[in-house]
């Protein structure tokens, strides 16, 4: 895979004992270190101009200058430093990245992932939270919308948080689907079965709110039976990932049993889902703080396009899942 990244996003400094750190990026290079047929790429950093099609420019013009009075605790989980301000820029510029370096043709083993950090999803059009300042999916999604031939755009976002930033911004727009599969009850608790979408966007958000424990053959079931249908139906022009590594058995903030080689099925799964609906696909990192994991989890999503076939599970979906799965068929008219 081709990889953007800069050491600028190192300069983002949250503070000790902070989850979001800068070694969660030097762990994933370091993991890389080992892999074939890893590349490259220091994208530019997104304009302002760009991030304000996406965010209310009042909360840009302030959390600029935010951080050029040296930062501090925005809120009591997302911290800023007076460098964090050009972190953002190149975060959400990386994440630009993905999104022409896959609408040029960047696929199989050049598939574009980017690594930036802060990440992204949690942050709303007017507000930063979750360690999110701002939303790198949302501006890449904007990015192929606006500056380039392109109708439709699917997020599918298995981070095990809800991407409830992306949704926010999406959520009356018909050209943005957006499918997350998180853990239920966790932060910061938005992501209901019944939050679809409104307006003109009714119908192209979907929740799955999986149970706590949910693993390895209940994420591959919510994929192929839920999302894959729904996004074939509405049949974008690119397919977005926000691959958050957080649903690991192994990652210290969440209870879900997701192994290293279930980001293998999920990877092929949306491999071969983007190949259905003739789309590129492109990954942008979200969350993931267990580091040995978080490497790891990366290095598979690779592995997986480097040429490798994930082992299937033999695991059996758990009667919660399927009731879930079966529920959000329902509701989204999959049957």
């Amino acid at each position: 895979m081709n990889f953007g990244y800069s050491g600028t996003c190192l300069d983002h400094d949250t503070g000790p004992r902070h989850p979001e750190t800068a070694d969660r990026l030097r762990a994933i290079r370091e993991g890389l270190k080992r892999k074939h047929g890893v590349a490259y790429v220091e994208p530019d950093a997104a304009s302002v101009s760009a991030i304000e099609r996406v965010h209310d420019p009042d909360y840009v013009r302030e959390l600029r200058e935010f951080c050029a009075d040296g930062g501090g605790d925005w809120d009591p989980d997302t911290a800023a430093v007076e460098e964090s301000w050009n972190a953002i820029l190149q975060s959400a510029g990386i994440a630009q990245w993905v999104a022409e370096s896959a609408l040029d043709g960047d696929q199989g083993r050049d598939t574009p992932f980017s690594l930036g950090r802060p990440p992204g999803h949690h942050a709303v059009a007017d507000d930063a939270m979750g360690f999110c300042f701002v939303n790198n999916v949302a501006v890449a999604a904007d990015h192929a919308l606006s500056e380039r031939d392109v109708d439709r755009v699917a997020i599918v976002d298995w981070d095990v948080h809800h991407g409830n930033g992306t949704q926010d911004i999406w959520y009356d727009d018909d050209r943005v689907f957006f499918a997350s599969l998180q853990e239920s009850g966790l932060y910061p608790g938005t992501g209901e079965l019944d939050e679809t979408g409104e307006g003109d966007g009714e119908g192209t958000t979907l929740n799955l709110p999986m149970p706590a424990g949910a693993g390895d053959a209940d994420y591959a079931a919510a994929i192929e039976d839920v999302v894959a249908p729904a996004v074939e139906r509405f049949d974008p022009g690119l397919l977005l990932v926000s691959a958050g590594f957080d649903a690991h058995r192994h990652d210290p903030i969440s209870r879900m049993r997701v192994s290293t080689e279930g980001y293998a099925i999920m990877t092929d799964q949306l491999r071969a889902l983007a190949d259905a609906v003739d789309a590129p696909i492109g990954f942008v990192l979200e969350g993931g703080y267990g580091l040995d994991v978080l490497a790891e989890g990366v290095a598979m999503v690779h592995e997986t396009f480097d040429g490798r076939d994930p082992i299937p599970t033999d695991e059996a979906v758990d009667d919660d899942v399927r009731d879930l799965v079966d529920e959000a068929r329902a509701i989204h008219d999959l049957d």
